[in-house]
């Protein structure tokens, strides 16, 4: 009898103690989460910000930006407005020739006119393409291959923050399908050109600050009930830094250089649209466009020799992609699932 209510208590004993783990991390898992997203905003402020550029180009050196690209041939993802737009005016700027990549025709074709009015180069170029589908991307890549042109440079901009949870014709989480699979399908689509202009070719990948608040995780196309979009915004951007250092790990011996980066708080359509009251609350703070885009244009004119093979960049200068005591440095280490798993759901051969 006395037995019986020794294993009755231990039973209860060890279903209470499991009870309290759970709680306990539970609690842990939410504090840490706001712990990264406070440390996320005070890093975020001292550092993104227009004040912060104008602090950080102090140390810039101008001749880094003189070079002219004539002859090189650069892709421009989302390309029309905002940072992509800043990006392909100022290669175009530079000699060089741009595709610019946009999902809505009529407002890409204003976007051309105006940089080729610009900048005065008339190697400038419209390609519609949706990124949100792997349809579309497949169809416009196995289209530019047939020009069999050399691409210098394949600029990953396009990216979307979309708060409610939509889901595409092919099935996928909206987010999700332009910011990693679509972005992840067109990399792995323009290889066969970006070798052509090895040992010059690279890929820069526009990543955002705002990953430094999400570890990388397996849900990528967020199971969770309730949908936060910008939180799902932020596990993309991870992935990509992630995809970064996957890419130049598996690509090393083929001449091309993976970067990725981000342009710090700045002012966009896509900002505006997206996070209205982020974008009010840092009225006259946040940085230009071009000021977005500045280390994109910045590594896209560096020789490889000279970059960090994977490492991301903020500011002309390689950046930390973990702040301190965030714990998310150990989960990079599922990207090799991740990679696989894109492949799978893109249907691109091994």
């Amino acid at each position: 009898m006395e037995r019986g209510a020794l294993q009755v208590r231990f039973s209860i004993s060890i279903g209470g103690l499991a009870m309290f783990l759970l709680k306990a991390c539970t609690l842990l898992r939410s504090s840490l989460c706001a712990w990264r997203v406070s440390v996320f905003g005070a890093y975020g402020y001292l550092n993104f910000t227009k004040s912060a550029f104008s602090e950080h180009s102090k140390m810039f050196k101008p001749e880094d930006m003189q070079a002219n690209i004539e002859g090189k041939n650069c892709i421009v993802t989302g390309a029309n407005s905002g940072i992509g737009y800043a990006t392909a005016e100022g290669l175009a700027s530079r000699g060089a020739t741009v595709y610019m990549v946009c999902r809505n025709k009529e407002r890409g074709e204003a976007a051309l006119s105006e940089i080729k009015s610009k900048t005065g180069n008339q190697n400038v170029h419209l390609e519609v393409c949706d990124l949100s589908s792997i349809r579309d991307v497949k169809s416009f890549s196995s289209n530019f291959i047939s020009k069999n042109v050399p691409v210098h440079v394949l600029v990953n901009n396009a990216g979307l923050l979309e708060n409610n949870r939509v889901t595409t014709s092919e099935g996928f989480e909206l987010n999700f399908a332009v910011n990693v699979l679509g972005t992840y399908a067109m990399t792995e689509l323009m290889m066969p050109l970006l070798e052509k202009a090895a040992p010059d070719a690279k890929v820069i990948t526009v990543s955002s600050g705002g990953m430094y608040s999400v570890p990388l995780t397996n849900d990528l196309q967020f199971s969770e009930e309730k949908f936060d979009g910008a939180k799902q915004y932020a596990l993309n951007k991870r992935v990509q830094v992630a995809l970064t250092e996957k890419w130049a790990e598996k690509y090393s011996n083929k001449g091309i250089g993976f970067y990725s980066m981000h342009p710090g708080w700045a002012e966009t359509p896509g900002v505006a649209k997206s996070l209205p009251s982020f974008t009010k609350s840092l009225s006259g703070k946040l940085r230009t466009r071009e000021e977005g885009a500045d280390t994109i244009i910045w590594l896209a004119l560096q020789p490889n020799e000279k970059l960090v093979p994977g490492a991301f960049y903020f500011d002309r200068s390689e950046a930390p992609k973990h702040l301190a005591f965030a714990a998310t440095k150990s989960s990079h280490a599922t990207i090799g699932s991740i990679y696989d798993h894109l492949r799978s759901l893109s249907g691109l051969a091994h």
